[in-house]
């Protein structure tokens, strides 16, 4: 997900965004240390998209009470 995509997204969906990628990321950590994951780096992108989306989240914030 780019950082234009998210600006586009409402609040609302940033936070349902969010809670889905935490949940997938979570799967992924359970997957990995049971040796179901052939694709490793999935787990940094995932950890990228969060960042982003928060950091998505935080700028309408900061706007919004601005």
């Amino acid at each position: 997900m780019t950082s234009k995509e998210i600006r586009e997204l409402t609040p609302a969906e940033i936070d349902t965004k969010i809670r889905e990628a935490r949940e997938r990321l979570l799967q992924l950590r359970l997957r990995k240390h049971t040796g179901q994951v052939e694709k490793t780096h999935e787990l940094r992108a995932l950890r990228k998209d969060i960042a982003r989306l928060l950091t998505g989240a935080n700028a309408k914030k900061s706007v919004k009470a601005a």
